[in-house]
């Protein structure tokens, strides 16, 4: 039986109970998926004239999500790969609700079946080892400020971490008593992997350890601080990242992009290595944490060389692992959304 609260409590628990425990998703990811359904119930209000809190279950239906997916393209402005990460949130939804609610099975699918608006795709951004080098270049290594931007940077780049592995690191994570150099990290879903650290790499990082006792003072310490001893931020570090590429690119304008960010440095060591043929795509995947080599494709595709050899070796270990078609395609109730992981 339908009740004015039935979306409300499947909500709830779908965001409070099902992502972040039974899917163990990123707080990133449960806050991407709350604005999605902020924004569907002001929608809701606004477009189809329904209370914030009389929202319920009969009303996701395939017509509303796409006029809702309308909406928020022509009135909100956002781009096409927003809109598809707002229906994503949706299908997750949907999929959860069939298996708490199969009577209206049919209703849910008609929604899953809703396609992707498709998106152009952007050319994959990396540096050259060249620009990394003249990037890496630009901390003032005088000073301790300069020291710990550098053994941040370059730490980075060497482990080819995902910004928020970065600032997630803590202390505990590094194994750089004796070789082999190792650490940690933390990635997507709360997997772990280790990754191998140069003997260059550990230098930077025990100098800036020698340095900085005070305030590592403890295994869980965040291995990078800001300046209230509190775990860098990730807007933090992409601006420690802006101020260095803003300085190379201003040396030599060609070698740095007018963007960059943290991902940047990640695609660039990823391209680096595959291009050097220092790595198999298939050990690259398990470097880059990705869960599957579809994923790692993407630099593959992105250099003519790079994709001649890694593909006819990843092919050959790797060819039971996707077919070819995945290969190429890769208060109420709104202020309880507003507050969530506050």
């Amino acid at each position: 039986m339908m009740t004015e609260t039935d979306f409300a409590n499947r909500l709830s628990s779908f965001m409070s109970e099902y992502l972040p425990h039974d899917r163990n998703v990123s707080k990133h990811t449960l806050a991407s998926y709350k604005v999605a359904f902020i924004d569907f119930i002001i929608f809701m209000e606004k477009q189809k004239s329904v209370n914030v809190n009389r929202v319920m279950l009969k009303h996701i239906t395939r017509e509303n999500i796409l006029d809702y997916l309308h909406w928020i393209e022509t009135e909100k402005g956002i781009s096409l790969a927003t809109r598809n990460y707002r229906l994503a949130a949706v299908k997750s939804f949907c999929r959860f609700l069939m298996y708490k609610d199969v009577d209206r099975m049919a209703q849910w699918q008609n929604i899953m079946s809703i396609p992707k608006a498709k998106t152009e795709k952007k050319a994959l951004e990396y540096l050259t080892p060249e620009g990394i080098k003249l990037i890496l270049e630009q901390p003032d290594q005088s000073t301790s400020m300069g020291r710990r931007h550098l053994a941040l940077l370059a730490l980075m780049y060497d482990t080819a971490a995902r910004v928020q592995e970065m600032a997630d690191l803590i202390v505990g994570s590094l194994r750089i008593q004796s070789e082999p150099y190792t650490i940690k990290i933390i990635g997507k879903g709360n997997k772990a992997r280790i990754v191998p650290l140069s003997k260059e790499q550990v230098s930077l990082i025990k100098q800036y350890m020698s340095e900085n006792q005070k305030l590592l003072v403890s295994h869980t310490s965040p291995l990078f601080q800001n300046s209230r001893g509190e775990k860098l931020t990730r807007e933090g570090i992409a601006y420690i990242l802006k101020r260095y590429a803003d300085m190379a690119r201003h040396l030599n304008p060609g070698l740095i992009p007018q963007r960059i960010s943290p991902h940047c440095i990640r695609h660039s060591r990823a391209m680096n290595l595959l291009h050097k043929g220092a790595m198999h795509i298939v050990d690259l995947r398990d470097f880059l944490g990705h869960a599957s080599i579809v994923t790692t494709g993407v630099y593959a595709r992105a250099d003519s060389k790079a994709k001649r050899e890694a593909l006819e070796q990843a092919y050959k270990g790797a060819t039971s692992e996707m077919s070819e078609r995945e290969w190429e395609n890769d208060k109420n109730l709104l202020t309880w959304l507003k507050q969530l992981g506050h």
